[in-house]
C-alpha cells in the first residue's frame, strides 16, 4: 500500500469506471507484482484478436493484464485451472430479461450465470420509462453482471405481461420515452417494441414510428430494438423492415411464430425471403436471433440465412417462461445450434462476445481479452459426440457438439472458488 497514493487507490478501488477504463500509469506490473487471478492451461478463443491457442489469462486490479503463452504459478495469487476447456471473452447476451420484481417475466442475471456464461446483459424492454429508475438503483446497483437496457416505447414496459402492453397506442409516449433516454445515455441502447399483432393489435407501424422519433428527440444516436413474430399481415413485415435505420436492432429474426389468423408473416413468407429483409440487411441492420420459447424457427433460419441475412448477433431472449420450453435457449445453447447450422465455433464466439459489444458500445473492451479489457471471461467445455437441437416449433437438427458453461470470472472476480479477499465486485 505504501507504493500507492492516496489518490490512485481511490481510483482503483470498486467502482464502474475504475474496472471500465485501463489501469493508470501507476498501476503498471513490476517483475514481481503478482496477478490476483491466473486462468492457466486452457484454449483461448477471443474473435476480436483472432486468437485461438493454448495460453494462460492474468487478471489484475479487475482488468486483463496478460494473455501469454505461460505466466509462472508463483506470479498467481489465486488460480484456475482450465486444461482442456476454451477460456472466452465474457459471453454478452444482447436480448435476456433480467428485471426480476419490476417486469412480469424477468430472471436475477447473476441466477443465470451457471447457465449461461454471461458476463454483460441487456434487458430488452423490461422497463419502461415508469418504472426504469427502480431498475436502475434497486437491480443495476446490486447485481455483479455488467447490465444495460434498451427502455420500452411503452410507458409500463412490461410490467403487465401477459397483458398486452400496446393494444393502447396511448402507452407510447413519445416525450416520456426521449427524455428516458436523453437521462440515462450511459445505461441505455435505445428503444424496444414488440410489433406482433397480439401485442399492438391494429396499430400498424405506428408504435415503431413514436420508438424512432424518441430516438431521434433524445440527442445521442439510440438504436431501435424490433420485436418480430406473428406481424398482423405479410404487408406490414415489409413495411416495418422499411423503416429500420442501419444500426437498429431486428430481433426474433428467424421467428416463425404465426399471427393471430394463424398465417406466416415473417421475413420468410411462403418459403421465399422478402426482399425488404434483404434490403435491410444490406444497410446495415442488426439481424439478431433472439431465440426465447417462440422466436425460432429453423426452417425460416434455412431460408434467410443462404439468402444472404445471417445473423450478426446471437441472443437467448431467456425470461422466466422460455427458460422452462424445450428448446432451451440458454445463449450457450443457442450458440450451439448455430453451430449445427454450419456456422464454426470462432463465429458464434464472435456473434455473443464483440459482435454485441460493439452495439453496445458504453464500457471500453467488454466483448474481448485484450490487455485492459475488463477481467470478464466464460469458461466452457465444447463436449464433443451427437446432439440433437430443438427449436420453438417443435423441430429437430442433428448436431456434434455443444457449449457448456464451466465457470465464470466478472471483473477479475470469479463465480465461486476460487474466492477473492476482500470479495469485491463493481
Amino acid at each position: 500500500m505504501s507504493a500507492l497514493s492516496r489518490r490512485n487507490f481511490l481510483a482503483l478501488s470498486g467502482s464502474a469506471a475504475a474496472v471500465a477504463l485501463s489501469p493508470p500509469a501507476g498501476a503498471a506490473m513490476g517483475p514481481n507484482d503478482k496477478f490476483d487471478l491466473v486462468i492457466t492451461g486452457g484454449e483461448v478463443l477471443d474473435p476480436s484478436q483472432s486468437l485461438r491457442a493454448k495460453r494462460d489469462v492474468g487478471i489484475r486490479w479487475g482488468v486483463v493484464e496478460a494473455v501469454q503463452e505461460s505466466i509462472p504459478a508463483e506470479r498467481a495469487l489465486k488460480s484456475i485451472d482450465a486444461t482442456g476447456k476454451l477460456v472466452l471473452p465474457g459471453l454478452v447476451d444482447l436480448h435476456c430479461h433480467v428485471y426480476p420484481y419490476g417486469s412480469a417475466i424477468g430472471i436475477p442475471a447473476d441466477e443465470l450465470v451457471p447457465f449461461q456464461g454471461t458476463t454483460t446483459v441487456v434487458s430488452a424492454g423490461d422497463a419502461g420509462v415508469n418504472n426504469l429508475a427502480a431498475m436502475r438503483r434497486f437491480i443495476v446497483a446490486q447485481t455483479r453482471v455488467r447490465m444495460y437496457a434498451f427502455v420500452h416505447i411503452a410507458n409500463n414496459g412490461l410490467s403487465g405481461f401477459p397483458i398486452a402492453e400496446l393494444y393502447n397506442i396511448d402507452n407510447a409516449q413519445v416525450e416520456a420515452c426521449a427524455m428516458a433516454l436523453a437521462e440515462n445515455p450511459d445505461f441505455l441502447i435505445g428503444v424496444k417494441v414488440r410489433m406482433s399483432e397480439n401485442i399492438i393489435f391494429k396499430h400498424g407501424v405506428e408504435p415503431l414510428k413514436r420508438g424512432i422519433q424518441a430516438c431521434e428527440m433524445c440527442g445521442w444516436p439510440a438504436r431501435m430494438m424490433v420485436h418480430i413474430g406473428g406481424v398482423e399481415t405479410k404487408e406490414l413485415m415489409s413495411d416495418i423492415l422499411n423503416l429500420l435505420r442501419p444500426g437498429d436492432v431486428l430481433t426474433h429474426a428467424y421467428s416463425g411464430f404465426p399471427n393471430m389468423s394463424g398465417a406466416f408473416t415473417n421475413i420468410v413468407q411462403d418459403g421465399k425471403l422478402l426482399p425488404a429483409a434483404l434490403a435491410a440487411k444490406q444497410r446495415g441492420v442488426i439481424f439478431d436471433v433472439g431465440h426465447g420459447g417462440g422466436s425460432f424457427d429453423f426452417t425460416v433460419a434455412e431460408v434467410a440465412i443462404p439468402g444472404g441475412c445471417s445473423p450478426d448477433t446471437i441472443s437467448s431472449d431467456i425470461h422466466v417462461f422460455s427458460g422452462n420450453t424445450p428448446g432451451m435457449p440458454f445463449l450457450p445453447n443457442v450458440m450451439s445450434k448455430f453451430m449445427a447450422m454450419g456456422f464454426s465455433l470462432e463465429q458464434v464466439v464472435s456473434m455473443a462476445t464483440i459482435a454485441p459489444a460493439r452495439i453496445i458500445n458504453r464500457a471500453p473492451k467488454i466483448g474481448t481479452l485484450q490487455q485492459g479489457a475488463p477481467g470478464d471471461v466464460s469458461i466452457m467445455e465444447l463436449v464433443e459426440g451427437p446432439v440433437t437441437f430443438v427449436d420453438t416449433r417443435n423441430n429437430k437438427r442433428d448436431g456434434k457438439a455443444y457449449l457448456k458453461p464451466v465457470q465464470t470470472v466478472v471483473n477479475g472476480v470469479p463465480f465461486g472458488r476460487p474466492y477473492q479477499a476482500p470479495f469485491a465486485v463493481r
